[in-house]
């Protein structure tokens, strides 16, 4: 059987493989414990919920513009303003089927094979591979201090003649770290001077904890026409706890995102009208879940802070927003892979190994879930890490034994 090249070459999400695995498990009557997760648990806004219905009733379900409708656009133009404090047009603006696929067609609206485009490690695990599929060299620039905030030094370090393009994830998946104003600034009048699109990903810039705010690209750029190289991606499915809902948007110059329609176009055309009505109806819709949910995962954060300092060995970084954090267990195993299996073989609690999101020896450790899933789910990790644990844990009325050193 032929397959191309890329076919051949691109890898399968670990973090999607790894959800499948749960769901696998949890359907077997297994008593896992997902401490990996990407989706909040709350239910989507009420409001959401009314304006899908209320469309649905109407039996009036058709093809949504390529770009997405013109109401939805209008709602993430109240978003933009009441956000970014910035006033975009509708042209402007592109509606996808989830961030995801906005960030995939502004790639391949940008790059060029052999192009590169560099993003910071530790990063989320599409971006590599996204870069491939359009045929472009994906490069991460691992801060050379160890931290997980790079210095503008080491991105210039990496910037060579092929760079087209650099995506700042902040807050950071995995990491949860903000990154500061100010380099912010330097990464955009840097990149404005060479040329270099700036690819902003802000899916978590609601959810920031410690009173912390996130800087503004639209502050620091000078001009937003048609010559802009500034994206920014977003969409309802953090903030809003609507994961499946797949509706995420870009907004860049006018020209891009003509171009980014055209490839949509030909891909999946404009997002389902129900979905859009939902995220329609989230935006406009009160507010107050999303500042309820930040609270909760800020508290989340804190009984998980509490509890993994309390295990010996292993390094934490307070994370200052989304709902992960990114802990070093190198003491414990470097390959992060070998220790994530061992978690969820021995104790049944799944983790995100750290190699697939640019750092080895480091877990991704998600606080999304129930105070009661962080608190079991750490004392299991301890329990199988820790050579003075006792020798046997009950899960339930299930007795597990340790059989390993």
């Amino acid at each position: 059987m032929s397959i191309s090249l890329i076919g051949k070459n691109a890898k399968e999400s670990v973090t999607l493989k790894l959800n499948e695995m749960f769901a696998i498990l949890k359907a077997k009557g297994e008593p896992v414990i997902h401490l990996g997760g990407g989706e909040p648990k709350s239910k989507a806004p009420i409001d959401a919920i009314t304006a899908i219905t209320a469309h649905l009733n109407t039996g009036e379900v058709r093809y949504a513009p390529v770009d997405g409708t013109i109401e939805m656009k209008r709602a993430v133009i109240r978003y933009t303003q009441d956000h970014y404090y910035r006033k975009v047009e509708p042209e402007n603006i592109i509606i996808s089927s989830g961030a995801k696929q906005a960030l995939m067609v502004a790639m391949q609206a940008i790059l060029d094979p052999q192009d590169e485009i560099l993003y910071t490690a530790p990063y989320w695990v599409s971006y590599p591979e996204m870069a491939r599929l359009c045929g472009a060299v994906p490069v991460a620039v691992t801060p050379e201090d160890g931290s997980f905030i790079p210095r503008m030094k080491d991105i210039e370090q990496n910037v060579s003649s092929y760079t087209k393009a650099i995506i700042i994830n902040s807050p950071n998946n995995p990491s949860g770290m903000i990154y500061p104003a100010e380099l912010i600034k330097e990464i955009i009048e840097f990149a404005e001077k060479k040329g270099i699109y700036i690819i902003m990903d802000d899916i978590y810039h609601s959810l920031v904890f410690d009173g912390k705010k996130t800087a503004n690209p639209f502050d620091y750029i000078s001009d937003f026409s048609d010559n802009s190289k500034l994206i920014i991606i977003n969409g309802i499915s953090k903030a809003y706890a609507m994961t499946g809902f797949r509706i995420g948007w870009a907004l860049a110059n006018k020209k891009l995102i003509k171009a980014m329609a055209n490839i949509q176009g030909h891909q999946t055309s404009g997002p389902s009208v129900l979905l859009q009505k939902a995220a329609i109806g989230a935006i406009n819709g009160v507010q107050s879940g999303v500042e309820s949910l930040r609270t909760t995962l800020e508290n989340n954060r804190n009984v998980l802070i509490s509890k993994l300092n309390a295990l010996d060995g292993v390094r934490v970084t307070n994370p200052d927003g989304t709902f992960y954090t990114f802990v070093d267990f190198s003491k414990y195993d470097k390959d992060s892979t070998r220790l994530s299996n061992f978690l969820l073989e021995k104790v049944k609690v799944l983790t995100m190994p750290g190699v697939e999101f640019g750092m080895e020896g480091y877990l991704r450790i998600s606080f999304c879930g129930s105070i009661k899933e962080i608190n079991e789910g750490v004392e299991r990790i301890k329990w199988a890490l820790d050579p003075k644990s006792p020798n046997e844990l009950y899960i339930g009325d299930r007795k597990l034994v340790r059989d390993w050193k």
